[in-house]
Order: C-alpha cells, then structure tokens, then sequence
C-alpha cells in the first residue's frame, strides 16, 4: 500500500485547501516570487524529491514546508512497512543530530544568565573530564574540539554495530572514555572535525550546571515554550509515544533485507542525537530559534559565528549553514539515527522553513536524494536557480567507514 498527499493551506486556521487554491487573505504575487523577493518555493519539486527517495531506498519520506502563513506538506509510502499503514505528516519520528541545535540552545541560554562562559576551558565547569584543559565550551559546540567521533568504531559495521548498543544504556562518561582511547582528530581551535563527543560533553555541562536531567531542561526552556507536542526526550526507554512512523536501516551488504532499527534507547546518541519530533515541531523551533524567541540576539549572533565546513557548508554553534545553488542560505541542522535521515532548516528570518525526512539510513543516495528538499524548497523551480554544485555524499551516525564516505553531518 502506496500512499501520497500534497496540501497547501493556512497556517493560521488550519484549514486544509487545494493545492493551488490562494488563501482569500493573500494578495496574487508574480509567478516565482514571494513577497520578501526571494524564490518561491517549488511545491511539485518537493514531492518530485520524495517520491525519488522512495526510488533510492526509503519506505516513506514525508516534508512539510512553511512559507509565512502557508503551509505545503507531502507525504509518500507507508509508516510500517508490515502493516502497510500509510505514512503522514502528524507522525513522529527519530530526528538524530538535529538534537544537537536543542543542547546548544539551551547553553546559550545558561550563558545569557550567566552561568555559563563560551570561551572558558570545559574544565571550569567538568573538571578533570578532559585531558585536555584548553578545550572550551566554543570548541565543543563549534566542533572544533578535536574529540574522536566514538560512533565511528561504534557502527564501523552498521548492523551489528546497532545490535550491540540497541538496548545498551551508557553514562556520559562512558561514552566520553570511547573517545580519549583515541588520538585526538585536531588541536583545540583548529579545523571542524564533526564529533558526536562535544554534544555529549554539551549534555554533561547542561546537567552540571542547571542540576537537572537534559530532558528537563529540553522541556521547560523549549518545548513547553514553544508548545512543542511532538517533542520528546526519550531515554533509556525504547520506543516513541504516540502515533510514529517506523525506520528501517539498511544493512552494508548490499541486497540484504532492512532492518526494523525503530525501537532502541538511543543512549548511544543522548544529548548529541536522542529527541523525538514531527516536522511541524521542527519548524516551529527552527523558526522561533531564528526569529530571535528562545535566545538573546547576542546569543544568537554567537549562534551564527561560522567556521568552514565543507564547499558549501559552514557550521557555527550547534547550527549549521547550508549554501543553496540559487545563493540562498538556509540554517538549520541535519540528522541522521538508524532508521531516518532528517532535515531542518529555516531562512535567516525564520519565516520560511522545512522539515523532511525519510524513514531509511546507512544509504548515501538516500541522502542526498533529500537533500534536493532544500533546493525545491528554498530556491523554486529549477529554471528559476543555478545549477546545483556537485555535492559530496555524507557519512551519516550510522554508515560504516567501508563506505568511505565523509562524516559531515
């Protein structure tokens, strides 16, 4: 059973219309142009992209796209591959590293009320955690710490490697000792190098400081703000509350079955990748985070202080900048955690936005299928933008270095 839907409506009243109904509030605007001048967003091109990345692999792949008051959403293939039951926007899925934009916010926040220095050694607030006493809070949200990625030997063969920690529960300092047993990628300061390690140590400071759980923290200074009710911290427990879409990942061996990777603690991932969403709340966060409602201006000009991350990349703190074809650039973060790859981003205002994802993983063409959502997305239909750069397929949490691909998330 094969499934897809395609609706554009209001973000105010909910109401659900024909796609190329205009709201009666909306004046008619140029073909391809928005109000703020920018492209407007090429809606066919993003069902186009998810019905691509069912061909590339992934049981469903839903997005949903908010462009000031109007809401475009799609969704295609089946939540549950054994029921049939098909895939919808209401449904909540695993968002991986996209956990990582939370963590930095709410240290952001401890900064603004001054518990917090960005550029003081993390060994101020956890001493004795790193062997290293020039690493700063800056460093470790910037990833430029130089931590070993542990998930590297972790899931260095996919499959397996996830069997192992599935139902496996770690302690912040487990997962931290995994990391110092290997020789540092960088010298404090120096060039990004992605590591799920500094969100770890990001969680341990959040906990330190405030005394709390991260998931409280996560709770009472975003979600419930926010009205977030999606949104989950789920950890050690294994499966998501609430109606969900199921994830599948793909094993190294080429061929072979996927593999139900749903239900697991994540603990593996924690701070650096274990929170739960939809993609309405994805969007609702990313476009409070850029429109200035969950930090300081100062806090998120600090936000934005980007360091080189690749061609088109570059990567501030805990928030990544994506360079579109058409020289828009969009803010926000990826995710990948067996079973889904995700996207968020939002433009610089925060006024147009996109959640995507796919319920599939460990597939490199499955990746970069999605990342075309942001392209339809941001910068409208094709002839309207340049040629996109070729892109360099990502090694996600989960892809084996067999692969030999680039860990950049």
């Amino acid at each position: 059973m094969v499934s897809a839907a395609v609706v554009r409506g209001t973000a105010v009243t909910a109401a659900l219309v024909s796609l190329m109904v205009v709201p009666a509030h909306a004046a008619p605007l140029e073909p391809g142009i928005t109000r703020a001048g920018a492209p407007a967003p090429d809606v066919t091109g993003l069902w186009n992209d998810l019905r691509a990345a069912q061909r590339s692999g992934a049981p469903g792949a839903m997005a949903r796209l908010e462009d000031r008051d109007t809401v475009h959403w799609a969704a295609v293939g089946v939540a549950d591959r054994k029921t049939g039951r098909a895939l919808s926007n209401s449904d909540r899925f695993r968002i991986g590293s996209i956990t990582k934009v939370f963590s930095a916010v709410v240290l952001l926040q401890l900064a603004e009320e001054k518990k917090l220095t960005l550029d003081a050694p993390v060994d101020r607030y956890l001493p004795g955690l790193l062997p290293d006493k020039s690493i700063t809070v800056r460093h470790v949200l910037s990833h430029r710490s130089g931590l070993y990625d542990y998930t590297n030997d972790m899931f260095a063969r996919t499959v397996p490697g996830f069997e192992a920690v599935r139902k496996k529960v770690f302690t912040y300092r487990q997962l931290v000792n995994r990391s110092l047993a290997k020789p540092r990628t960088t010298k404090p300061g120096g060039a990004y190098s992605y590591s799920n390690t500094n969100f770890v140590v990001a969680g341990m400071l959040i906990e330190k400081l405030t005394g709390h759980p991260v998931a409280t923290e996560y709770r009472d200074r975003i979600i419930e703000p926010l009205m977030l009710t999606d949104t989950f911290y789920v950890h050690p427990g294994t499966k998501i509350p609430g109606r969900y879409a199921r994830g599948y990942l793909t094993p190294d061996t080429a061929g072979a079955a996927l593999v139900d990777a749903t239900e697991q603690t994540a603990s593996w991932a924690q701070s650096a990748g274990a929170v739960i969403s939809s993609t309405r709340d994805l969007n609702t966060f990313l476009s409070a985070l850029l429109g200035g409602r969950l930090t300081s201006r100062t806090q998120l000009a600090q936000m934005q202080r980007w360091v080189p991350a690749g061609s088109t990349q570059a990567y501030g703190l805990g928030l990544r900048r994506r360079d579109l074809s058409c020289g828009v650039s969009v803010y926000g973060h990826t995710g990948a955690v067996q079973g889904y790859y995700s996207y968020a981003f939002a433009s610089k205002d925060g006024k147009r936005s996109l959640a995507a994802v796919a319920t599939a993983s460990n597939n490199g063409t499955l990746h970069n299928t999605m990342l075309r959502t942001l392209e339809s997305a941001f910068c409208g239909k094709p002839s309207k933008r340049a040629r996109p750069a070729a892109t360099p397929v990502e090694r996600h949490d989960d892809i084996a270095p067999d692969n030999k691909l680039s860990f950049d998330e």
